[in-house]
């Protein structure tokens, strides 16, 4: 019998990794082995969300300070929490979101450096009884991420050691807790990373 739980997967890496385009390719993926998939992004999975998401990433003026930027951040959570992904929990999908919790810790935290301790209680106050299941870590050094990346915000624009620093966050987080997290290497070819992803969250839902 099917598990009526929904769960909740996080694609998550630093600029240029891919995330958006193997979100989508998985998604099909997975629908085509029978699963209802939810897509979804943060910034940006609500119309509320979509106003956070201009204000933060693309401000030319009144750039917000690092603290501002991580409270626009969770006010975006709370609103996809209660808008989109509970309901598609509790509805039984399976949801995938570009970009979650982790994101938060490692840009606000790990990249502007605020503190982890107070990053990572706030992350906990918003999300309450939600977490990822599992989430899916896109690694690549930096270098290769920003040659790739497309986009012209201001996280694209950031230096080289505050990309740097947002990636060791990545991997500090995944060390502490190696069983959610699974790291795939995006240096190979697309379809490769593609079908790297798929069998890993196959494999992880036949231990659910």
């Amino acid at each position: 019998m099917r598990d009526p739980r929904g769960r909740l997967i996080a694609f998550e890496g630093t600029e240029g990794t891919g995330k958006s385009t193997q979100l989508r390719l998985v998604a099909d993926a997975l629908r085509r082995d029978g699963h209802r998939v939810r897509l979804t992004r943060e910034p940006g999975g609500t119309p509320l969300g979509t106003e956070i998401r201009r204000l933060v990433m693309h401000a030319d003026t009144d750039v917000p300070s690092p603290l501002t930027e991580l409270l626009l951040y969770l006010a975006d959570r709370a609103q996809h929490l209660d808008a989109v992904i509970r309901p598609a929990l509790a509805a039984g999908e399976l949801v995938l979101t570009d970009r979650f919790s982790v994101s938060t810790i490692a840009y606000q935290g790990y990249g502007r450096q605020l503190d982890l301790d107070t990053v990572i209680r706030l992350d906990t106050l918003v999300r309450g009884d939600v977490s990822a299941d599992l989430t899916i870590l896109l690694d690549s050094p930096v270098d290769i991420g920003l040659r790739r990346a497309h986009g012209d915000d201001r996280f694209h624009r950031a230096d080289v050691a505050f990309h740097q620093r947002v990636r060791h966050g990545f991997l500090a987080l995944a060390g502490q807790t190696p069983d959610r997290f699974h790291i795939v290497d995006v240096t190979r070819p697309c379809e490769d990373v593609t079908a790297t992803i798929v069998s890993a969250i196959r494999s992880w839902l036949q231990t659910r």
